[in-house]
């Protein structure tokens, strides 16, 4: 007979099987099937990834622009979220809560919306170009191009880094670091020895939740990209859509959660989750 606990959890874990598990299953049943075929189960072929590592496919940039772009986001959210964080957690006091509801505030505005604004705020005869040729300039030439698909995945995924390093930092005993420094350690030894690395669990979360969603992202590229670049989502969903070729879709995606995957598990590997959820 089952346990009580496992009882409660049976309609998580059906939850967990029919949301998650279900579809990785009909994704790689699918990453099997004959080209341009519809029948998960009725062939099992490795053409589709046959053709993805085919010598003259181009998938492959596709795959280095999307791990180049989410790799340089979080490098730069990294730097950018760590003084926000430090003021959110010993600076602003009373003010911290009003701000970061006003970092919270643009996630419930749809992104698409979001990156439009920005387009429209770029674009020529804009907001921008108009203002400054009002004051007799001209705005610049700046959408459309790798630099812009960069910058919308930075402005859309920076409170997915700067929260968890709000985390990291609250977690921070400030009487460790104040004893580094009474034992004669300069400002900048006892950040980089004592500070950084207690608060690095909480950093590594948000680096690895940037990472994840911004390998997956496609609306930065079209939008304000101008898909000057063809990252590898967007590869994915051509394939599922004008082209009806939901193997080789479902190929790329196998492929794409594989890299994420192991990237997430090496990542996790490096996580005491027991020390960040309170646990002795």
């Amino acid at each position: 007979m089952l346990s009580l606990g496992t009882r409660c959890a049976l309609p998580v874990l059906l939850l967990l099987a029919l949301g998650f598990i279900a579809p990785l299953i009909a994704v790689l049943a699918f990453s099997f099937a004959e080209p341009r075929t519809f029948d998960a189960f009725a062939t099992f072929t490795l053409a589709n990834y046959a053709e993805i590592l085919s010598p003259g496919n181009t998938t492959w940039t596709s795959f280095a622009w999307s791990l180049g772009f989410a790799s340089a986001t979080v490098s730069i959210l990294a730097v950018v979220s760590y003084p926000i964080a430090v003021g959110l957690v010993r600076v602003f006091g009373r003010w911290s809560s009003l701000i970061s509801v006003l970092f919270v505030f643009p996630l419930f505005i749809s992104e698409n919306v979001r990156l439009y604004g920005w387009v429209l705020f770029f674009i020529k005869n804009g907001v921008l170009d108009g203002t400054l040729k009002l004051l007799g300039g001209e705005g610049p030439n700046v959408l459309f191009n790798p630099g812009m698909t960069l910058f919308g995945m930075v402005y859309t995924y920076l409170p997915f880094m700067l929260f968890p390093t709000v985390l990291g930092l609250s977690l921070l005993p400030r009487d460790v670091v104040d004893a580094a420094r009474d034992l004669g350690a300069s400002r900048f030894q006892a950040w980089r020895e004592v500070e950084l690395p207690l608060a690095m669990p909480g950093i590594l979360i948000g680096m690895l939740l940037t990472f994840v969603l911004a390998a997956g992202a496609v609306a930065e590229s079209k939008i304000v990209g101008g898909q000057s670049v063809i990252v590898i989502t967007h590869d994915i969903e051509i394939a599922f859509t004008y082209s009806q070729n939901w193997p080789l879709g479902s190929a790329l995606a196998v492929l794409l959660t594989i890299v994420i995957g192991g990237l997430t598990l090496a990542a996790l590997s490096k996580l005491d989750l027991d020390r960040i959820l309170g646990r002795k």
